[in-house]
Formats: C-alpha cells, structure tokens, sequence
C-alpha cells in the first residue's frame, strides 16, 4: 500500500470541508454547519488559551487501522478499505482534537445522523476494532440496539472484518457472543433489550448506539452514558438515520444536536460532535442532485443512485412507501405515521398557557376504558374564537409498574407532574373520577356546559353525575358520531386555533392515535390499531364534539337528534 502522511490526510479534509462550504459539493443546512464549526475549531487552535489541540498523526493512524480490512460487500467486495472523504471528515474530527490538560480526546459523544447504506455498519466496525486491538490498555466496547436483531447487525459486520484481516489472526477469540482480545481481555459486545443492563457498571470506553430511532426509550443509551464515567477518554457514538415517531429520544437529541451546530442559536457543547446529512425541507425529492445531502457516499457511484431512483419509483407509484422512502433514503423526519392522525409539528406549534378558567364556558369528555386501564377526561374551554384544552387520566396503582413496563412510558414521573391520578386496587375507581370532576369544576369555577359520554362505558358514572345537575350528553363511539369533530379539531390545530398546555400525557396519546376510514371517508380514532393508549385524546374529542357546537346558532341536541326519526345508523 502507498504510504499516506499526515499531510496528504488533512489535505483531503480540508478540501472537502472547503468544497461543501463554497457548494461545490451540495449538502444540507447542518451539514454546512458542521464545516463551519470545524473552520471555527482549527482557527482556535492558534488562540494561547484554546484547551485543545489537533494530532494529524492520530487521523493517520485510524486511516491506516482501516486500510487494513476489506470491503465484505457490494461492489468493492474484497478490495481494501479506503475511507471516503466524507469518512475521513468524520474521522479528522473523533481522532484528531484532543484536550490540552489530559490528553484526552474532546469529544465524548458523536451523533452521526444519514441515510442507510452510506456504510454506517462498516463506520461502527472500524472504531469498535480500533477501540480495542492498537492498544495495550483494557478497553470494554458495547453495541447497543433496541432489538438483538439490530446489535447483531453491527457486531456481525465487526466479526466480517476481523475474520478477514490478516494481521489479526490468532490475537482474539469470538466465543460466546463477543470478541475478547488475548492479551488486555478487552471485549466487544452486543447487547440485546433483554440483558441491556450488561453495560451499567463495566466501565464502557465505547458505547455504539446504533439505529436511535428505532430506541422506545433513552433506557440503554442512559446505561451506556452512565457507566462511562470513570473512563478519561471514552465515546458514546449513535450513529442513526431519521424516524417518524418525534415522541422517541432520537428526535429529541436530534433537535438538541441541531442546535449545537446552529450558529443562530446560543448553544455550546464542546464534548459533542455532531454531523447530520438529510434533504433540507425545501428540497425537491426527485431533483437527482439533491440526494447526495443524505447520502454523502451512496450518491457518489452509478449503482448507489441507481438504488436511489428505483426506490423513488417505488414511492410514488406507491404513496404507502413514501414515509420509508424519506426516513431511510432522504434522512427527513416524517412527524406522521402511517394512517397517523395529527402532524406533530402543528401540534407542538399549538403549545401554550392555559387561561384561569373561571368564567369560560368549558365541557368535558369521558373516555372510560377498561377499569384495569388507562381512563381519561378531556375538557375543553374556549375564549374569543380558541380552544384551550386539556386531560386528565386516572391508572389503578396496582398496576402501574406492570403498565411502565409494557407501554415505555413513565407514569410515575406524570403522576407527580399532576397529570395522572393513581386509584388504589387493582381497578381505576370511578368514585375518584366522580369526586376529582367535582373538584375540577369548583376549583377553576368555569361555567360547564356539558359532559360528552359512551355508555358502554360510563353509563353509571353518567347517571351519578346527571343526578348532580350535570348535563350529560351520550356520545356513541361511532365512526359516523365522530368524524366530524375528530376532522374539525385538527382543522382547528392546523389553524392554530387550539390551545394546550404541553401536557405529555395528551400529547404522547395524540402522538399513537392512528385513524380508520370509512368508504365515505369518515374518519375516528382507532384503538384496535393504534400502537398505544389514546384513551386522553379521545377524551378530548370527546369534548370538542359539543364544545365545536357552542355557538348557540349551531348548537345540535345529540340526544334529541339521535331519538329522531331523520337518524339512522
């Protein structure tokens, strides 16, 4: 192999750099921004006090660490690998800054955010290989996806390069699920959601988080970072394409990365490398020239924007495809799901402070599920043309732990933020929904209109509260009852016309509820195929349901109209 120096390594950086930066090189708003701070990084470096400094030498040698493995697939299978410019940017940026007073490297933690099949595995093998195999200290690697499934992927494509690199030969062994380095008994290993624990107090120098969007919870991403602590130069890498549920930490720690880079914004994180390569939301996805903002190598060969094109086609002879085509092949986020009910981005535009209610007129929704459930009451107030909204959910505390377990979500932290009551036993008791109602109404003296029932359930606690001189209106949970106000309220987000107080529990429901259509294209929420509980949001439609009738020239008695001759079902 040709010997490359430092020289020529920074070169081929800087180059780059500049080529993006003149756009020479198309590339997205944050991609721009990560050369500018990298440009604003190496003039630093000249400053007497800059706590860093920059190791060309070290970039040498994970470039030639690399050069020692061969491509298992695709096109370049068996040649060598040779990292593109785009690898070797990233590589400049781990390996080359390092902190004056330690020695250690600056950046502790890299989110590293493009399109699939821009060599994301083959990128994790080699600073995984690299942790452990050129040094004579003990190093622990673990890889960490929220399926076994995903961690295998990673550590599979590490055992591919290891098995044909010749000089390691004899130097490891790969038994029982993990390699082990001979001479340190340093480790790489996958772990799986079921033993993600492995990680927490064993001291990880490296932790790889691989596909965050697929990640329910920070769970094993928390584990990883906290059993680092003691480590005086570790990484904490999460390396992801985009997703669709803006309710996962993935979304949230692309919006925290974004801001890092954005020079607009006052937020500084020394310790953060972050690279984001996606179309920008301007961008038109059929513009060939577009793709190589998401996909920095596979939109640099023939075969690469072959696959770009066929998987285009794909997606517009087949809108169901579309999502899959932006997440993975544009690296966009889609804030919808599939049949997905609400954009999240207009429901988080629509985030503000609830008014003192007194005096407003405000009416309630019951979603009463099972008792062993999640069970909910929605109410909405309205004020000069707005709607403010808002929930509260009642869970049986027997069953609390059991139901943080299997829906992901932290109940415990919501009850003590006031948006969840526990009820003692096994079942939601509905004298506490009655009792808190009661309390509801005398402590914010709102004037209420009336409360929007399903009998099925609720037809007790309705009577209770009837006999209280509550008005209480049945409201059939029907797709021909509900299609109207379930369109109406997100009309009225759209416009931003709804107002809510950043409740999570409203807005984590909102986030699961899936729709269902019927041949007229009425549309409701759907329970059966929505991925969580909705119970909070149905709660509040329940309420908008009258709420959107208030104006006394377009009020309609449900309960006269349902007992009419001129309804049917």
């Amino acid at each position: 192999m040709q010997e490359i120096t430092a020289e020529i390594l920074i070169e081929r950086v800087w180059s780059y750099a500049e080529k993006i930066h003149s756009g020479e090189i198309k590339a997205g708003k944050r991609q721009k921004w990560a050369v500018e701070r990298f440009f604003k990084d190496v003039d630093r470096l000249a400053e007497d006090d800059c706590p860093y400094y920059f190791d060309a030498e070290a970039v040498v040698d994970f470039y030639e660490w690399s050069r020692q493995f061969n491509h298992v697939e695709g096109i370049l299978a068996g040649q060598p690998i040779e990292l593109t410019d785009f690898q070797l940017f990233i590589a400049a940026n781990i390996y080359g800054f390092y902190k004056k007073e330690n020695g250690a490297r600056r950046f502790r933690k890299a989110y590293i955010q493009l399109a699939r099949k821009n060599a994301k595995s083959q990128f994790l093998a080699l600073i995984a290989s690299y942790e452990i195999f050129p040094t004579q200290e003990k190093h622990r690697v673990f890889i960490a996806g929220w399926s076994r499934e995903q961690s295998d992927e990673v550590y599979q494509a590490i055992l591919e390069q290891l098995h044909h690199a010749p000089i390691l030969k004899g130097k490891y062994t790969s038994a029982n699920g993990r390699v082990k380095k001979y001479k340190t008994n340093s480790i790489i290993q996958p772990l799986s959601r079921e033993a993600r624990k492995l990680g927490d107090g064993k001291n990880p120098s490296l932790g790889i988080v691989d596909e965050y969007h697929a990640h329910e919870t920070s769970e094993i991403y928390d584990v990883l970072d906290s059993g680092m602590v003691a480590r005086r130069s570790p990484l904490m890498a999460v390396i992801t394409t985009a997703g669709f549920n803006m309710e996962r930490p993935c979304f949230k720690e692309y919006q925290y990365t974004s801001k890092i880079l954005d020079p607009d914004i006052d937020t500084e994180n020394d310790d953060y490398f972050v690279m984001i390569c996606e179309l920008d939301p301007e961008d038109d996805i059929k513009d060939e020239s577009n793709w190589i903002k998401a996909n920095p190598i596979v939109a640099t060969y023939p075969e690469g924007m072959e696959s770009l094109r066929s998987a285009l086609k794909v997606a517009l002879e087949v809108p169901e495809k579309m999502r899959s085509f932006l997440t993975k092949n544009m690296n966009r986020w889609v804030d919808q799901k599939d049949n997905g009910y609400m954009k999240m981005t207009k429901w988080r535009a629509c985030s503000g402070e609830i008014p003192d209610l007194q005096g407003l007129p405000v009416y309630l929704g019951l979603d009463l599920s099972m008792t062993t459930d999640l069970t909910s009451v929605g109410y909405v107030a309205m004020q000069d043309g707005f709607f403010y909204v808002g929930q509260h959910s009642f869970m049986p505390e027997a069953r609390a732990k059991e139901k943080m377990a299997t829906d992901k979500v932290p109940y415990d932290l919501w009850r003590e933020m006031g948006f969840i009551t526990y009820t003692s036993g096994e079942a939601v008791d509905y004298q506490l929904v009655e009792q808190w109602i009661i309390e509801f109404i005398h402590k914010n003296r709102f004037r209420l209109q009336e409360t929007a029932y399903d009998k099925w359930n609720a037809l007790h606690l309705a009577q209770r509260l009837e006999s209280k001189g509550h008005t209480m209106v049945e409201l059939p949970q029907r797709i021909n009852h509900l299609s109207l106000p379930t369109k109406s309220f997100r009309e009225k987000v759209f416009e931003r016309k709804v107002v809510h107080g950043d409740d999570p529990v409203l807005t984590w429901a909102i986030n699961n509820a899936i729709t269902k259509m019927d041949p007229q294209e009425n549309i409701m929420l759907d329970k059966a195929k929505s991925p969580q509980r909705i119970d909070p949001i149905a709660a509040v439609i329940n309420a908008y349901a009258r709420a959107m009738y208030h104006d006394t020239n377009h009020r309609v008695d449900l309960n006269n109209h349902f007992g009419s001759g001129n309804f049917s079902f």
